[in-house]
């Protein structure tokens, strides 16, 4: 009887044991560990054509739903993700841009830096835009880079003289590099007291209507190279 039980204890530990190996398994993915995951599945599905556009950066990309119809005189892969930072895009270069061989990347991304933490400086994401920068450029070096100025979110006002300060600072860089560009959406975006205009935005005050997105066309689509 006392073996039996022994052996019935055991057994309920290494149960015990596999449960917790894969909630631990779980809980060690990255984030945003699904979305990337999805946008895979996709491409073995389909593979998109080499030479493209990939779009890579934050929700304002991942939630731009007619991006393809919007620039459709250009051969466009967005892969937008989640509320991602820098440091996420840095993350899944080798899985979400350089497996497409891309002609240009277009990143828009910072916006989420700034907003997580109140010690994130604009000199911070300015040095994580350069990691992404040379990153991409040494895996593709013929390919062109631009940068979508981070936007004035209503939202995220408190963040206003940050934001103009990365933006300041990766367009001064981008400025000294060869085939790379810096697109200034923020300027169009604010009213002439420099506060974000609200009616470019949804009720979150954060992401934009169509509105807003009828200015990033006309200001980007120069900026895109043909493909």
């Amino acid at each position: 009887m006392m073996k039996k039980q022994i052996r019935h204890a055991i057994v309920f530990f290494l149960f015990l044991a596999v449960l917790a190996a894969g909630s631990n398994s779980c809980a060690q993915q990255p984030a945003f560990y699904d979305e990337i995951q999805s946008f895979k599945k996709q491409d073995s599905a389909a593979m998109p054509a080499k030479n493209s556009i990939v779009f890579v950066g934050s929700s304002s990309f991942r939630m731009w739903t007619s991006i393809k119809e919007d620039f459709r005189m250009h051969s466009v892969i967005n892969r937008g993700f989640g509320g991602s930072s820098l440091p996420d895009v840095i993350r899944y270069v080798d899985e979400i841009i350089v497996p497409y061989n891309p002609a240009q990347v277009v990143i828009y991304c910072g916006e989420n830096d700034l907003a997580a933490s109140d010690t994130v400086t604009a000199e911070i994401v300015f040095e994580r835009f350069k990691d992404l920068f040379h990153l991409i450029r040494k895996q593709l070096p013929d390919a062109a880079v631009a940068f979508v100025s981070i936007k004035p979110s209503p939202s995220r006002a408190h963040l206003l003289s940050k934001v103009i300060a990365s933006n300041n600072l990766i367009r001064d860089f981008l400025k000294a590099q060869t085939k790379a560009a810096y697109i200034d959406v923020f300027s169009a975006m604010i009213d002439q007291q420099g506060n974000a205009k609200p009616e470019l935005f949804i009720d979150d005050k954060l992401h934009m209507n169509q509105k807003g997105y009828a200015i990033w066309v006309e200001i980007i689509e120069p900026y895109l190279i043909k493909t």
